[in-house]
């Protein structure tokens, strides 16, 4: 069974509490920079083990020091609880 979509209500409060984080083309949007590619793939390799135990996996692009990550799940065709938390464990893991 598919997580429930959030409200835009429960949408909107859940981006003010994710710093650095907007909504583009319907998904969370965030764009990570770092001080070198290693430091960029460091951060990946943090996120993917993150996203693996919670069977919840990002859409991202990496170039060089810069990550790129959009969250949705497709399953309930919008932003679920499970976005926000790997958003939330995302930024954790960049500082």
């Amino acid at each position: 069974m598919s997580a429930p979509r959030l409200s835009d209500a429960e949408l909107n409060s859940a981006l003010s509490q994710l710093e650095g984080w907007s909504l583009k083309d319907g998904k969370l949007h965030r764009q990570y920079q770092f001080g070198s590619f290693v430091e960029a793939f460091g951060f990946m390799s943090s996120v993917a083990l993150v996203a693996e135990s919670m069977g919840h996996h990002p859409e991202w692009f990496n170039v060089y020091n810069r990550v790129t990550i959009d969250l949705t799940t497709h399953d309930s065709g919008g932003i679920t609880k499970l976005d926000v938390d790997l958003a939330k464990k995302a930024n954790e893991l960049a500082k």
